[in-house]
């Protein structure tokens, strides 16, 4: 079920001719060490750190009241954070609404209503809800499916609502998005996890998230992924597990004690998900051995 979830405050920005009338700061002042720019017009004291947060308070100042921070840059807003600090603010604003292009900024033009958004500085933040849609929609299955499972895991919305909302909707790229709910797993830790599962689902395989290798003294390991009746794992090269402080492509004791359990370990590196065919090919040949 969905928790409750609050707004982050915006982080302080300020309109350059605001500072300069109130006398707060001169104009060589905004040219000088003192302040960052972060948009046309738009300013932050130097001292403050750059996050994504701080780009959407500054887009806030910066784009007409209509505007709807909405996609990553909202599920930032709403505690789950899936953009980095330099990517572009997603907006959404109507048809009819003239923003020229600038940098630091992707636009979608679409109509967000009134119930579908609340207010936030200057403009309003996407709902969790019309948040996860607009995550769904324009993006690539694997990484749909990444940001679905990221704030299904947060508890930022609950599947069911998802499904109900891509059911009735009739959108471009809802197609897509039916199907990212379908493949959608809370039980994913992180979001290269979830993209390798989306693509060996995709070729027909089913690994089991989360599964734990246990041996006659207890827990040995806690897997992102695997096949069971073949003792077959997938690890993403470089998963942590937060509280219980090992990584298993670090911990070769562990990993030692793993194997001789009877299991192969299949690691899949950030190089290797950028070839999905050849991650795939790697995973069979194991499953393959193990037959």
């Amino acid at each position: 079920m969905a928790r409750e979830n609050k707004l982050r405050e915006p982080t302080p920005v300020f309109k350059g001719t605001d500072a300069v009338l109130a006398g707060t700061l001169t104009r060589g002042h905004l040219r000088g060490p003192m302040v960052q720019r972060l948009f046309q017009g738009v300013y932050a004291l130097r001292g403050e750190p750059m996050t994504h947060e701080l780009r959407c308070a500054a887009a806030a100042l910066a784009l007409p009241p209509e505007t709807v921070i909405t996609g990553r840059s909202a599920a930032g807003l709403w505690g789950v954070p899936l953009a980095r600090a330099q990517d572009c603010v997603q907006v959404a604003v109507p048809d009819s609404t003239r923003i020229a292009r600038r940098a630091g900024l992707d636009v979608r033009r679409t109509l967000v209503r009134a119930d579908e958004c609340t207010p936030w500085s200057e403009v309003a933040v996407a709902t969790p809800l019309r948040t996860t849609l607009d995550l769904l929609l324009g993006q690539p299955l694997p990484d749909a499916v990444a940001d679905l499972d990221a704030v299904l895991r947060a508890g930022l919305v609950a599947l069911p609502q998802v499904a109900t909302l891509v059911a009735e909707r009739s959108d471009k790229g809802i197609v897509l998005a039916r199907r990212a709910v379908q493949l959608a797993d809370p039980r994913a830790e992180s979001r290269p996890e979830s993209r390798v599962r989306v693509w060996l689902e995709l070729d027909g395989l089913h690994p089991e998230p989360q599964y734990w290798i246990e041996d006659s003294t207890g827990r040995l390991a806690r897997l992102d992924l695997a096949f069971p009746e073949h003792q077959v794992a997938v690890e993403y090269d470089g998963s942590w597990r937060d509280g219980e402080h090992w990584a298993l492509n670090r911990d070769r004791d562990r990993l030692n004690r793993v194997q001789a359990a009877g299991w192969e370990i299949v690691f899949v590196t950030a190089q290797l998900l950028h070839d999905p065919a050849r991650m795939v090919h790697a995973v069979r040949a194991a499953l393959a051995r193990r037959s």
